[in-house]
Protein backbone atom coordinates (compact mmCIF):
# COMPACT_ATOMS: atom_id res chain seq x y z
CA UNK A 1 0.00 0.00 0.00
CA UNK A 2 1.04 3.32 -0.95
CA UNK A 3 0.60 6.32 1.32
CA UNK A 4 -1.83 8.91 -1.22
CA UNK A 5 -0.16 12.86 -0.94
CA UNK A 6 -2.63 14.92 1.02
CA UNK A 7 -3.08 16.96 -2.17
CA UNK A 8 -4.64 13.98 -3.98
CA UNK A 9 -6.92 13.23 -1.18
CA UNK A 10 -7.87 17.05 -1.14
CA UNK A 11 -8.67 16.72 -4.89
CA UNK A 12 -11.30 13.38 -4.73
CA UNK A 13 -12.59 14.67 -1.84
CA UNK A 14 -13.50 17.70 -3.98
CA UNK A 15 -14.62 15.68 -6.92
CA UNK A 16 -17.30 13.52 -4.41
CA UNK A 17 -18.85 16.68 -3.72
CA UNK A 18 -18.68 17.58 -7.06
CA UNK A 19 -20.55 14.75 -8.05
CA UNK A 20 -23.16 14.54 -4.64
CA UNK A 21 -23.97 18.04 -4.16
CA UNK A 22 -26.30 18.61 -0.88
CA UNK A 23 -26.72 22.10 -1.20
CA UNK A 24 -29.06 23.45 0.80
CA UNK A 25 -29.49 20.87 3.38
CA UNK A 26 -28.45 23.00 6.40
CA UNK A 27 -30.95 25.63 5.37
CA UNK A 28 -33.79 23.27 5.87
CA UNK A 29 -32.57 22.18 9.34
CA UNK A 30 -31.92 26.07 10.09
CA UNK A 31 -35.48 26.54 9.32
CA UNK A 32 -37.25 23.52 10.95
CA UNK A 33 -34.98 24.42 14.20
CA UNK A 34 -36.19 27.86 14.07
CA UNK A 35 -39.55 26.99 13.41
CA UNK A 36 -39.23 24.63 16.80
CA UNK A 37 -37.79 27.08 18.85
CA UNK A 38 -40.75 29.85 18.31
CA UNK A 39 -43.12 27.40 18.95
CA UNK A 40 -41.63 26.19 22.27
CA UNK A 41 -40.77 29.87 22.98
CA UNK A 42 -44.19 30.64 22.28
CA UNK A 43 -45.76 27.48 24.79
CA UNK A 44 -43.13 28.30 27.60
CA UNK A 45 -44.36 31.41 27.26
CA UNK A 46 -48.57 30.57 27.61
CA UNK A 47 -47.46 28.05 30.18
CA UNK A 48 -45.69 31.28 32.27
CA UNK A 49 -48.37 33.13 31.48
CA UNK A 50 -51.28 31.03 33.07
CA UNK A 51 -49.16 29.79 36.08
CA UNK A 52 -48.53 33.33 37.15
CA UNK A 53 -52.39 34.59 36.79
CA UNK A 54 -53.33 31.23 38.93
CA UNK A 55 -50.90 32.56 41.51
CA UNK A 56 -52.19 35.99 41.41
CA UNK A 57 -55.53 34.89 41.53
CA UNK A 58 -54.85 32.14 44.25
CA UNK A 59 -53.32 35.46 46.50
CA UNK A 60 -56.71 36.65 46.53
CA UNK A 61 -58.35 33.85 47.24
CA UNK A 62 -56.27 33.38 50.44
CA UNK A 63 -56.43 36.79 51.34
CA UNK A 64 -60.35 36.58 51.00
CA UNK A 65 -60.26 33.43 52.97
CA UNK A 66 -58.15 35.26 55.95
CA UNK A 67 -60.55 37.89 56.26
CA UNK A 68 -63.60 35.28 56.32
CA UNK A 69 -61.71 33.33 59.18
CA UNK A 70 -61.83 36.87 61.15
CA UNK A 71 -65.23 37.91 60.66
CA UNK A 72 -66.84 37.06 63.75
CA UNK A 73 -67.85 39.44 66.86
CA UNK A 74 -66.45 38.39 70.31
CA UNK A 75 -70.45 37.37 70.66
CA UNK A 76 -69.33 34.51 68.93
CA UNK A 77 -66.24 33.25 70.86
CA UNK A 78 -67.46 30.10 72.87
CA UNK A 79 -65.63 28.17 75.64
CA UNK A 80 -64.86 24.03 73.88
CA UNK A 81 -62.54 21.60 75.60
CA UNK A 82 -59.92 22.53 73.46
CA UNK A 83 -59.79 26.19 74.18
CA UNK A 84 -61.88 29.15 73.40
CA UNK A 85 -63.15 28.85 69.52
CA UNK A 86 -64.99 31.72 66.82
CA UNK A 87 -68.15 30.20 65.98
CA UNK A 88 -68.54 31.69 61.77
CA UNK A 89 -71.40 32.35 60.04
CA UNK A 90 -71.98 31.90 56.20
CA UNK A 91 -73.37 35.28 56.15
CA UNK A 92 -70.61 36.97 57.92
CA UNK A 93 -67.85 35.78 56.02
CA UNK A 94 -69.73 36.39 52.51
CA UNK A 95 -70.12 39.92 53.73
CA UNK A 96 -66.27 40.40 55.32
CA UNK A 97 -65.09 38.53 51.74
CA UNK A 98 -67.53 41.19 49.43
CA UNK A 99 -65.94 44.05 51.61
CA UNK A 100 -62.41 42.91 50.97
CA UNK A 101 -62.62 42.23 47.08
CA UNK A 102 -63.93 45.65 46.87
CA UNK A 103 -61.15 46.99 48.02
CA UNK A 104 -59.08 44.68 45.65
CA UNK A 105 -57.49 45.65 42.51
CA UNK A 106 -60.39 42.41 41.09
CA UNK A 107 -60.68 44.17 38.01
CA UNK A 108 -57.49 43.43 36.56
CA UNK A 109 -58.84 40.09 36.54
CA UNK A 110 -60.95 39.10 33.18
CA UNK A 111 -64.51 37.83 34.11
CA UNK A 112 -63.86 37.46 37.95
CA UNK A 113 -66.55 35.79 40.09
CA UNK A 114 -66.64 34.72 43.44
CA UNK A 115 -68.20 31.29 43.34
CA UNK A 116 -68.28 30.66 46.77
CA UNK A 117 -67.87 32.42 50.55
CA UNK A 118 -69.25 30.35 53.50
CA UNK A 119 -67.93 28.24 56.44
CA UNK A 120 -68.65 24.57 56.40
CA UNK A 121 -67.96 23.87 59.89
CA UNK A 122 -68.28 27.19 61.63
CA UNK A 123 -64.55 27.27 62.07
CA UNK A 124 -63.01 28.10 58.63
CA UNK A 125 -64.08 29.95 56.01
CA UNK A 126 -63.88 28.61 52.34
CA UNK A 127 -63.31 31.08 49.61
CA UNK A 128 -63.73 30.18 46.32
CA UNK A 129 -62.88 32.67 42.93
CA UNK A 130 -62.19 32.06 38.93
CA UNK A 131 -61.76 34.44 36.43
CA UNK A 132 -60.75 33.61 32.39
CA UNK A 133 -57.91 33.52 31.55
CA UNK A 134 -56.37 34.24 27.74
CA UNK A 135 -52.82 34.04 26.26
CA UNK A 136 -50.82 36.50 25.80
CA UNK A 137 -50.03 35.31 22.66
CA UNK A 138 -52.41 33.70 20.10
CA UNK A 139 -51.61 30.47 17.76
CA UNK A 140 -52.46 27.58 17.05
CA UNK A 141 -50.87 25.48 19.85
CA UNK A 142 -52.71 27.20 22.56
CA UNK A 143 -56.54 27.18 23.17
CA UNK A 144 -57.80 30.80 23.23
CA UNK A 145 -58.23 30.84 27.03
CA UNK A 146 -60.52 29.05 29.61
CA UNK A 147 -61.84 29.60 33.16
CA UNK A 148 -59.38 29.19 35.90
CA UNK A 149 -60.83 28.04 39.44
CA UNK A 150 -59.15 28.19 43.13
CA UNK A 151 -60.03 27.89 46.57
CA UNK A 152 -58.51 28.81 49.35
CA UNK A 153 -59.48 27.99 53.51
CA UNK A 154 -58.70 30.46 56.13
CA UNK A 155 -59.07 28.82 59.79
CA UNK A 156 -58.88 31.43 63.00
CA UNK A 157 -57.06 30.27 65.99
CA UNK A 158 -56.38 31.06 69.62
CA UNK A 159 -53.87 30.30 71.33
Amino acid sequence: MTARSPRIRFAARIEALRQHPENGSTLVLTIFYGFLALVLILLVVAATSLYLERKRLFTVADGAALVGAEAFDLDDVKQTPDGYRPTLKSPKVAAAVQAYLAHTETHEFEGFVVEQAETTDGRSATVSLSSYWRPPVLSLLVPEGFRIDVTAVGRSVFS
